[in-house]
């Protein structure tokens, strides 16, 4: 017996140390379920697709980066550092092709106006992000997109995309000088950035992408003889094979090469290396200045379409996926609030691109992640050097991609299921187009919207009424 008694706590004692090893407390499962997240988040659903997804953002990115550089002399390479680790952070955390663009409202007023530099810039991004990051934090953002009607919300998407698809047809047919941000005379036909090669580039992209469903389907009669069965997995094997291709990254390879072609001297030019990146020193007169031309119109945009507009199109396109306001509003407060101290562009998410690169094939994180890694790359590498190449790209090329982002964000409008809601949609964005004002919009969007409730309640009640008195 005693010796039986000793054999069991032997192997009991020879047990203990596996299921030692085998026990982990309650909170290490947290670090693993948070990089199993990270690795969902930033898996490529499709190598090309995703990278081609990538472009998708640059139609609006590159011209207004570009044209504070040339205008304002914006440290291109702390910007593209900066946002590049924007993307890679936002790629991280939301697992979708979430953009980063610049604040276009401020950027504007920068470019036309000689008394507002980058100091009054920043103090406007930070006077921006910093009340966006308030209204995050408290909940007080989740409460106005709760509230605001999806009609408002169609029409300002639906402005946004046509404004997109405005300025993108001015590209294609006008010369551009971004630094005064100013048309000039119409485009040659012929060129490296002319005419030809901007109808080449929407051509190709119609007859790879369609009208970006990924439900098209082949309309082919199958054959009754083994000859015409051939022929159509012929066909059905070339068009999935046109169709995977990555036309937005072949577009911008070409559109690079085609830039230093136009001007070889730009790669004497570099200077390897990263930018300075100092401390931004702003003075009274700029926070002044920065909120009252910059803030001001720029925090109705951000609320509007940064945020909101966001987290309705993010649920349209990736079901399953939705994003509360309060987690746009505080990543955009927060990224602003680091950045912008260091002469980074002002930033926040917009509707546009992430439509843009959703048309395009982005369907993960790892999409905007692959474009904020080249981002860092090249401003680590050239810094604001960059700029020699980039002032040389084809701006036709650049119309072409934002015309597709433009008619994306758009298109995401056609689900005004009644007449009401077509006709405050149309009219909120009539105005914003028409005064170039998504805040006046939105304002006669909702104005529309509650008119229409109370003529309906109205019209219940008369019918009530009526009802009863019969």
């Amino acid at each position: 017996m005693a010796s039986q008694t000793l054999r069991n706590s032997t192997s009991e004692t020879a047990r203990l140390p596996s299921e030692i090893t085998q026990y982990s407390p309650p909170g290490s499962e947290f670090p693993a379920k948070i990089v199993e997240k990270l690795k969902n988040n930033l898996v490529f659903r499709s190598k090309w697709a995703e990278l081609n997804g990538a472009m998708g953002d640059l139609g609006t990115f590159i011209p207004i980066v570009l044209a504070l550089t040339l205008a304002k002399d914006l440290n291109l390479g702390t910007t593209l550092i900066f946002t590049g680790v924007y993307n890679i952070l936002t790629g991280a955390f939301y697992g979708v092709p979430m953009p980063v663009q610049p604040m276009k409202s401020i950027a504007a007023v920068a470019i036309s106006d000689p008394d507002f530099g980058i100091p009054e810039a920043t103090a406007a991004g930070i006077c921006t992000a910093a009340i966006l990051f308030v209204l995050g934090v408290t909940g007080l953002m989740q409460l106005v997109y709760k509230l605001i009607p999806l009609a408002v919300v169609r029409g300002i998407q639906l402005s946004q995309g046509l404004s997109f698809a405005m300025t993108a047809v001015k590209y294609i047919r006008n010369v551009q000088n971004f630094s005064t941000s100013k048309s000039g005379g119409e485009r040659n036909w012929m060129g490296l950035d002319g005419l030809i090669l901007a109808l080449v580039c929407a051509c190709f992209i119609v007859v790879v992408n369609g009208a970006g469903d990924e439900n098209d389907e082949i309309e082919t009669v199958r054959g009754s003889n083994e000859q015409e069965e051939e022929r159509f997995r012929k066909v059905e094997r070339l068009t999935k094979m046109v169709s995977t291709l990555p036309f937005a990254f072949i577009i911008f390879v070409l559109g690079v090469i085609f830039a230093i072609i136009r001007q070889p001297e730009a790669l004497k030019k570099f200077r390897f290396g990263p930018s300075s990146i100092k401390i931004m020193k702003i003075s009274k007169h700029a926070w002044k200045e920065g909120f009252i031309k910059g803030t001001i119109p720029q925090l109705p945009i951000s609320i509007l379409n940064s945020v909101i507009a966001v987290c309705k199109l993010s649920s349209d396109l990736f079901p399953g996926r939705d994003f509360s306001a309060t987690s746009l509003s505080v990543t955009v407060g927060g990224m602003n609030l680091v950045g912008c101290w260091f002469g980074a562009v002002p930033c926040c998410h917009g509707a546009g691109g992430l439509a843009g690169q959703y048309k395009f094939g982005g369907r993960s994180g790892g999409c905007v992640a692959a474009l904020g890694a080249a981002k860092v790359v090249v401003g680590v590498v050239v810094g604001s050097s960059v700029v020699r190449v980039l002032e040389n790209f084809p701006v036709g090329v650049l119309g072409v991609l934002l015309l597709f982002a433009g008619i994306e964000l758009g298109m995401c409008s056609r689900d005004m299921g009644t007449k009401e809601e077509s006709f405050v949609m149309l009219l909120c964005t009539a105005v914003s187009l028409v005064r170039s004002s998504a805040a006046l919009g939105f304002l006669c969007g909702v104005a529309a919207h509650l008119l229409l409730q109370l003529r309906k309640i109205g019209r219940n009640r008369a019918c009530s009424r009526g009802v009863m008195s019969a």
